[in-house]
C-alpha cells in the first residue's frame, strides 16, 4: 500500500526545493528531507530492519524527529517513538513492552540511554552510519495494510505501561483523512506542538508534510513561554496547531495578550481531554479560526470522532462530534447491543483505525478488541470504557467506566502510580484518586500509608520521578493512619475521593 511517507516523496519529486521543515538551526527541503530518509532507510534495512521489526527512536526535536520514524517506516520496518527526556527507567519499560529490535539515536544522547535493545545504536549523527545507502533503491517493497506502523503505549495497571501495535491501514488512512478534513495543503505551516513519544506528535509531524506543507519546530520550552509561543507564530505566520490539548489552550487563555497570540491560525485541533471547561470559561472567543474538538484512544490510531465548535458553543455538553472517514462508532449496552435513542452506551470502535492489540497480552486483547457484533463477518470492534450519549452534535462524552483519566492530553491509570509508591521503602499502602480544579484541571491525589513521618512530599516526588513522567506525579499527598476499606476488604476510593486529599 501507499504510505505516507511515499506521499512525502512525491510532494519532494515535484518540488523539490520547497521548504518541509524549519527550525533554529535551518529549513530543510523536501529534497534534502526526502534524501536523508531514503539514506537512513537503507542503513537500517542493511542492519536487518523488515516487516515487524520494531525500531525504538530517540531523539531530540528537530529534523532527526522527522527523518527517524519516516525512515523506519520506509524500510518497512515500523517505530517506537520515545522522549529522551523522560526518565531512564521509563524508557527502558516503553522499549520492553514494545518489544525494540533496533536503537536509533544521536552520539550525544547514546552515551546517557541503557536501554534494553540488542545491538548497538543507529546514530543518526554519524557520516559513517550511511556508508553503502547508495547501494540500495531507497525505498522497500510495498507493505500492506496489516503490516505493523508504529507502537504506541498507554498507562497501564500492571506496573508497566501496555503496548498498542498500530498498522497502516489505520496511521496512513487517518493522516490522510487529517490533511483533507481540515484544509491541510501546500500553503499549511504548522507548527509542532506535542512531544516526542505521544501520538498526536505523528498528527503534529506528518499530516503538514503529508498536504505538502511546512512544518516548523522551536525548542520545547519555548512552546510553554507565552511571549516564545506568541512570536513563533508570528514570525513564521503559523495557519495550523494540529494537537494541542485544553490544558494549554486554557494556559493560553490566561495571558494579558491572550487574543494576540493565535492571530492568522486558521486551524487548532484539540485532543487528549475534555474541551468543555475551557469553553464554559468563554474559551472559543480565543480562537479566530477554525476549532475542532478530537476524540479517540490511543487503541483506534488517535481519533475516532470529531467536532467543529461553532462561535457560540454549547457549554453544557462535551460534544465529540462524529466519526471520521472509515470509522464506525456504536453505542453498546453491557451485553453489546445498540443503547436506545437518547440511553448511555460504552463507546465502541470499529473501522480502519482498530489497532492489532496489546503486544504480549493476549487476554487483554480479546477483553478490549472484540468482533463487532453488527459489522460485517471479521470485523473487530475496540471496547473503550468510555460512556456517552448521541446528541444532536453527534456523540456526548460521559466520562469513563473504570477509573482511568486524562490529565494534560495523556490517558492515566492511577494504579501504575499506586505501583510506583508501594515501591517506596516507607509505603506500605497507597491509592491514587483524581480531582478537579476550580479550572476544570484534573490533577492526582496520593493517599498513602507507612513510616513517613520523616519522608517529605519533596521525596516522594524524587522518588517517583525516577520512574514516572511529570503527568503521572500526584499534585497532593495524604497520609493515612489507614486506608478506608468497603466491606469486600477493597480499599474505599469512593470516601477518599470524597475527602479531596484531606486526612
Amino acid at each position: 500500500m501507499r504510505t505516507f511517507v511515499d506521499d512525502i516523496a512525491a510532494h519532494a519529486a515535484l518540488d523539490p526545493g520547497r521548504v518541509a521543515v524549519t527550525t533554529p538551526a535551518g529549513e530543510v527541503t523536501y529534497g534534502e528531507l526526502i534524501a536523508r530518509i531514503d539514506a537512513l532507510a537503507a542503513v537500517l534495512r542493511a542492519r536487518g530492519a523488515r516487516p515487524e521489526t520494531v525500531c525504538a527512536v530517540a531523539v531530540e526535536r528537530g529534523v532527526d524527529a522527522v527523518v527517524a520514524p519516516a525512515a523506519v517506516i520506509r524500510s518497512g520496518a515500523a517505530f517506537l517513538s520515545l522522549d529522551p527526556e523522560q526518565p531512564p527507567a521509563r524508557l527502558a519499560a516503553l522499549v520492553r513492552s514494545g518489544g525494540a529490535d533496533m536503537l536509533l539515536t544521536s552520539s550525544a544522547l547514546a552515551g546517557g540511554l541503557d536501554l534494553p535493545v540488542p545491538g548497538s545504536p543507529v546514530l543518526l549523527d554519524r557520516p559513517g552510519s550511511t556508508a553503502g545507502a547508495g547501494r540500495d533503491s531507497g525505498a522497500g517493497g510495498p507493505l500492506g495494510g496489516r503490516a505493523l506502523a508504529y507502537v504506541s503505549h498507554t498507562s497501564g495497571s500492571t506496573g508497566e505501561p501496555s503496548a498498542v501495535l498500530v498498522e497502516h491501514a489505520g496511521l496512513d488512512s487517518y493522516l490522510r483523512f487529517v490533511a483533507r478534513d481540515y484544509g491541510l495543503g501546500p500553503d499549511t505551516v504548522a507548527l509542532q506542538v506535542a512531544p516526542l513519544g505521544y501520538d498526536a506528535s505523528l498528527r503534529d509531524t506528518f499530516a503538514p508534510l503529508l498536504a505538502g506543507g511546512r512544518l516548523v519546530v522551536v525548542p520545547r520550552s519555548a512552546l510553554l513561554r507565552p511571549e516564545e509561543f506568541g512570536a513563533a507564530v508570528r514570525e513564521h505566520a503559523v495557519t495550523a496547531l494540529l494537537s494541542v490539548t485544553p490544558s494549554f489552550l486554557a494556559f493560553l487563555a490566561g495571558q494579558p495578550d491572550a487574543g494576540r497570540l493565535l492571530a492568522g491560525v486558521r486551524v487548532v485541533v484539540s485532543s487528549g481531554e475534555s474541551l468543555r471547561p475551557f469553553l464554559t470559561a468563554g474559551g472559543r472567543a480565543l480562537v479566530p479560526g477554525a476549532l475542532v474538538n478530537q476524540y479517540g484512544p490511543t487503541e483506534c490510531t488517535m481519533t475516532s470522532t470529531r467536532y467543529v465548535v461553532p462561535a457560540e458553543p454549547d457549554v453544557l455538553t462535551d460534544s465529540v462530534g462524529t466519526p471520521i472517514d472509515g470509522v464506525v462508532v456504536r453505542l453498546l449496552d453491557p451485553g453489546l447491543s445498540p443503547v436506545p435513542d437518547g440511553r448511555v452506551g460504552e463507546v465502541c470502535i470499529g473501522g480502519v483505525g482498530v489497532a492489532r492489540g496489546y503486544r504480549g497480552r493476549p487476554a487483554r486483547t480479546a477483553e478490549c478488541f472484540v468482533p463487532d457484533p453488527l459489522g460485517p463477518p471479521g470485523a473487530r470492534m475496540y471496547r473503550t470504557g468510555d460512556l456517552a450519549t448521541l446528541g444532536p452534535n453527534g456523540l456526548e462524552y460521559l466520562g469513563r467506566r473504570d477509573r482511568q483519566v486524562k490529565i494534560r492530553g495523556y490517558r492515566v491509570d492511577p494504579a501504575e502510580v499506586e505501583g510506583a509508591l508501594l515501591a517506596h521503602p516507607g509505603v506500605t499502602g497507597a491509592v491514587v484518586t483524581s480531582d478537579t480544579d476550580a479550572q476544570g484541571r484534573v490533577f492526582l491525589i496520593a493517599h498513602v500509608t507507612g513510616e513517613l513521618a520523616e519522608v517529605k512530599d519533596a521525596a516522594l516526588r524524587a522518588h517517583l520521578g525516577a520512574t514516572l513522567p511529570p503527568h503521572l506525579m500526584p499534585r497532593r499527598f495524604a497520609r493515612l493512619a489507614e486506608l478506608p476499606t468497603t466491606r469486600g476488604g477493597k480499599a474505599d476510593r469512593r470516601a477518599l475521593s470524597q475527602t479531596g486529599g484531606r486526612p
